[in-house]
């Protein structure tokens, strides 16, 4: 820990003007004026100087400040730690007063005529230094009639570098930060008076007398272990016993749930057996009731159906001689075509012989009749 003595200042100067007054003093002159204090050690943040604390670097880097460097608002948050602690009760920035009321303004808050026309005059001689200063600066005279000033570089746009620039190469390296010691347990001062004694072998320590409870308490655990072990091993015993009961009644009522199972499975396929072969029975009894029905229908309808089915067809000609059916299809057209011949003649010889007859006759009219006159005609 670094320590600091007391500044010595003031005494020293004390010394000094007494020597120069009486020159060289007394041999207890020094004595006199030499003061010296007990070495106290210095804070970390602050080294008092003529009264004054002013801030000097810590030796060791504070974990906190390090802390916050790394995760960011370190400037600020350390700032706040530095800023010194400030009482609510006298801080300008919290309102006094009702905070729904009009703000009253004190009196000194009123605006001094005489305030505000010296800041008009400061104002105005500001600006006119200004226009004087403008006016003195030498300006580019202004462009003529249609021109404009515009910028234009007059300097070398290429400069050629002759001369070659020393160069060298310099490295340097920064000590690295010293980690803060790790900081002392505390070790309370010592009170008391301290006093001693002497204690011989065999005089705190009694083996028979020590050893009497560890041997019990050995032989104790020893016979609990034991007999916990032969607990457990005839639980297991039991449960191994009523496991394998277990095993037999479940066995035995799995034995007797197939046994269900199966008798069930007969009973169900020769219902549904039986319940088919009813249902069998019953379709052939409709289908042979419908049969009957329908034969004696058919029986009762074709009754008279047949008679009357053979008397039409024999009406229609179905039925037929087959002589007469001879004389009907080649007889009877031949011996219609030779009469029909036949008559076709006569009535040919007829047209013929009445031709002859009406032009006798006409011929015969014709010569009986006399010639007509002309007058006449």
């Amino acid at each position: 820990m670094a320590t600091q003595p007391a500044p010595t200042g003031g005494s020293k100067t004390m010394l000094e003007h007494a020597q120069q007054q009486g020159g060289a003093g007394p041999p207890d002159a020094a004595a006199k004026f030499s003061f010296a204090s007990e070495p106290r050690a210095v804070k970390s943040g602050s080294v008092k100087e003529g009264g004054t604390e002013t801030p000097s670097k810590s030796k060791y880097r504070d974990p906190r400040t390090l802390m916050q460097q790394q995760f960011g608002g370190a400037g600020q948050q350390v700032q706040q730690q530095k800023a010194p602690p400030t009482n609510i009760m006298f801080d300008r920035r919290v309102y006094r007063g009702n905070t729904y009321a009009s703000p009253v303004l004190p009196l000194h808050a009123q605006p001094d005529p005489v305030e505000i026309h010296r800041q008009s005059e400061a104002r105005r001689r500001a600006k006119a230094r200004r226009r004087a200063e403008l006016q003195r600066r030498v300006r580019t005279p202004d462009p003529v009639q249609g021109r404009r000033h515009a910028d234009v570089q007059t300097d070398l746009y290429l400069e050629e570098l002759s001369d070659k620039v020393p160069e060298s190469h310099a490295g340097t390296q920064t000590d690295a930060f010293l980690d803060r010691s790790p900081t002392p347990m505390y070790v309370p001062a010592k009170s008391g008076v301290d006093k001693d004694t002497q204690i011989e072998d065999g005089e705190l320590f009694d083996f028979d007398f020590e050893v009497a409870p560890v041997v019990e308490v050995m032989v104790g655990k020893t016979l609990e272990q034991a007999l916990a072990e032969v607990m457990e091993e005839d639980e297991l015993e039991t449960l191994r016993k009523r496991q394998a009961e277990f095993e037999q009644r479940r066995n035995a009522e799995l034995a007797e749930v197939q046994r269900l199972e199966e008798a069930e499975r007969r009973r169900t396929e020769e219902k549904d057996r039986r319940l088919a072969e009813t249902l069998r029975l019953h379709h052939q009894k409709s289908v042979a009731a419908a049969k009957i029905a329908a034969r004696s229908f058919a029986t009762s309808y074709l009754h008279d159906l047949v008679p009357v089915a053979l008397r039409r067809l024999e009406d229609e000609g179905f039925f037929y001689d087959p002589v007469e059916r001879e004389v009907e299809r080649f007889f009877l057209p031949w011996l219609t075509d030779k009469v029909e011949g036949r008559r076709m003649r006569e009535v040919g010889a007829r047209v013929v012989v009445d031709d002859i007859i009406m032009n006798a006759l006409r011929k015969l009219h014709g010569r009986a009749a006399p010639a007509p006159s002309p007058t006449a005609s």
